[in-house]
């Protein structure tokens, strides 16, 4: 089945959710893309909480990157390929550990599941879907267009991310969703036909390896969702 169920690993520096109310989540709008309503955000509120002090960098463990990986993927921001689901918008911010200073041109490298769990251009999957690199602005930013991921047997909803700098791997990692959340969106379509996830994220082998300090809050948008991660990465 899809994804890695191996432990973890080696513990690189990423940086917590940004979970503090006081500094999160500024305007947030709907915008049309494609036929879906994308959820926005002011570009410099990841970098203005870490720049502030509001978020700091901190330890968590580097989790695996799992038998699915293609590299090499389009550096795109839309990743959907027309895929159906619920829109998700992901706001990754890179910032080096040393300073917490945002790394510009970092390549921020992510891949998940389809609505129906199905990675793309893996055991014999075509497409590229769900697929995609983004480089890093001035502020450390970079912004994916996507979808609510699906699951699959053996695995709590998450998405993969590989974070590039000057050609070296700084960080690879999992991005997981809070299980109330994935039961509220799984009602709708397409992801109702497949029913709840089989794992929950306490259940989750990699989630359990510190998956808890990855997890994602998405807030409600337009006819989708916004989320945001800062990660400290080590480029020395």
């Amino acid at each position: 089945m899809p994804g890695g169920a191996s432990g973890c690993l080696s513990f690189p520096f990423v940086q917590l959710p940004e979970r503090l109310t006081r500094r999160r989540l500024l305007g947030l709008a709907a915008l049309g893309v494609g036929g879906a309503a994308w959820p926005v955000e002011d570009a410099a509120a990841g970098p203005r909480a870490v720049s502030s002090g509001a978020v700091t960098c901190v330890l968590a463990p580097e989790l695996t990157e799992g038998p699915y990986y293609v590299p090499n993927e389009a550096v795109r921001r839309d990743i959907t390929e027309g895929k159906p689901g619920t829109p998700l918008r992901l706001h990754l911010t890179v910032v080096g550990t040393s300073s917490c200073k945002p790394l510009r041109s970092a390549a921020v490298d992510i891949w998940h599941a389809d609505a129906s769990g199905v990675y793309s251009g893996v055991a014999g999957n075509s497409g590229t879907f769900l697929r995609g690199v983004q480089k890093t602005d001035r502020n450390g930013l970079a912004v994916f267009d996507t979808i609510y991921p699906g699951w699959y047997q053996g695995r709590a909803v998450h998405i993969h991310v590989k974070v590039h700098v000057g050609g070296n791997v700084v960080h690879t990692g999992q991005l997981f969703f809070p299980d109330t959340l994935t039961d509220q969106v799984y009602k709708a379509a397409p992801y109702r036909a497949r029913g709840n996830p089989d794992v929950a994220d306490a259940a989750d082998s990699i989630y359990r390896n510190g998956g808890s300090r990855s997890l994602l809050h998405p807030v409600k948008s337009g006819s989708g969702y916004l989320a945001s991660m800062v990660m400290g990465v080590h480029t020395g």
